[in-house]
């Protein structure tokens, strides 16, 4: 069967000018007259050949759908068929979009199941999109639809259309279907790539339990793929939410301490599962080991000590940490100012504080520049979350630590009053 290559007529009007004509009257008239206008306005290519006429209307399919009307698209749709028009694969690939983008689930499914059981073969983005559109509306089980139905009749595509089945699916917390998606790999002995097996791992340590997250991360070790920051520090989060701290310190060692890539996150970590049960000794042996690595204390590392510090009021180890800092040029955050005035003001020392902070840079504006990974253990410290609150209340721009201490210690006093006018 021969098919003529689609033309344009160049005595017709074009599309574009057609659809505002029509756009722009009433669509009170009867749908199916609506149609009839459009397909007969629009003056699109068609493929004259006894018995059968290929058509392409996806310029018209993809105009309704910015317009928000897949009911006048299906009737397009219908006309077409009635005429005994055959639309391409272009125009189908823009009538599935039209539905799906516009939630109308069974007439998309529709669409797919002609264009599986016709000669088209379906694109890598066309699937793309559709997942996207089905994910924005919630409609998970198409997906896994797709993916069964890839696997069936195109396997060739099955890898990628399973990579973004499981992103989708992990993304939303759709755990159940990614396992089957996982399972269906597995049942063709299709190994995972990189992103899709590190993206699995976020996935169980954002929505699964510990052991699944777990599972995965010995399978992703096994098949030989590196995890990366990302997964990692979701990784970490799962074990500090539920402060799972020596099970923590056991996969940073399979990770591997000596990583580079990553910074200082892995030694902060080991850090901050010490300092989290005040075990001093142990978070002061580690910190030596982070330095004999050859690894270089950032902002967050010398933060995570002096919040220990001062749970503990180790005035004289807190005045080490600040002279090491002042070493190596790193500038104290409003965390290093906090945990500074806790440990001075909860002892009721507030006086000597100008001994330590004149030291530092208190005409700086504020800022915190720590990982807040480190707050979802040891939380925000009293003068921390009062700063916080003043910066997000005041409509002034100019604030520096040195108002901030002012502001808190004139609120601690007032404080001081109250209770001992009772």
């Amino acid at each position: 069967m021969m098919l003529i290559s689609i033309s344009y007529n160049p005595h017709h009007l074009s599309l574009r000018t057609h659809h505002r004509k029509f756009l722009s009257c009433s669509i009170d008239s009867p749908t199916p007259s609506i149609a009839r206008k459009l397909i007969k306005d629009s003056k699109l290519s068609r493929d004259f050949v006894p018995k059968i006429k290929v058509v392409d209307y996806a310029p018209l399919i993809q105009s309704l759908s910015l317009r928000r009307l897949p009911d006048l698209a299906h009737e397009v749709f219908i006309q077409l068929k009635s005429d005994n028009l055959l639309p391409n694969y272009t125009t189908l690939s823009a009538l599935i979009l039209c539905f799906a983008q516009n939630g109308s689930v069974q007439r998309a499914r529709t669409i797919w199941d002609e264009i599986l059981y016709s000669s088209f073969v379906p694109d890598l983005i066309l699937i793309s999109k559709l997942v996207s559109a089905y994910e924005q509306i919630g409609c998970f089980s198409e997906v896994a639809k797709i993916t069964k139905d890839v696997s069936a009749r195109h396997s060739k595509l099955l890898p990628i259309v399973c990579s973004l089945a499981i992103c989708c699916f992990g993304k939303n917390g759709q755990l159940q279907l990614m396992e089957d998606t996982i399972e269906l790999l597995d049942s063709k002995e299709i190994s995972l790539d990189s992103a899709t097996a590190n993206a699995i791992v976020r996935c169980y340590s954002l929505f699964g339990t510990l052991e699944k997250m777990e599972h995965a991360y010995g399978r992703v070790r096994r098949s030989g793929v590196v995890i990366e920051e990302e997964e990692i520090r979701a990784v970490l989060l799962a074990y500090l939410k539920r402060r799972k701290f020596y099970r923590l310190r056991e996969f940073l060692s399979e990770v591997g301490l000596g990583r580079r890539n990553v910074g200082n996150i892995l030694w902060n970590s080991v850090l901050l599962s010490y300092a989290a049960d005040f075990k001093m000794k142990s978070l002061q042996r580690e910190f030596i080991g982070m330095l004999d690595a050859g690894f270089v204390p950032d902002l967050t590392t010398f933060n995570i000590r002096a919040l220990a510090f001062s749970r503990m009021a180790l005035f004289w180890d807190i005045h080490l940490t600040l002279q090491h800092m002042r070493r190596l040029n790193i500038v104290p955050d409003l965390v290093t100012f906090g945990c500074v005035v806790d440990a001075y003001v909860d002892r009721r020392l507030a006086r000597n504080l100008e001994f330590v902070y004149n030291r530092m840079n208190l005409d700086d504006s504020p800022l915190v520049l720590t990982d807040p990974l480190v707050f979802e253990v040891l939380g925000k410290g009293d003068f921390h979350l009062s700063s916080e609150a003043v910066l997000e209340a005041s409509q002034r721009k100019n604030w520096t630590y040195r108002k901030l201490i002012g502001v808190y210690l004139k609120k601690k006093f007032r404080k001081d009053q109250i209770f001992w006018n009772y």
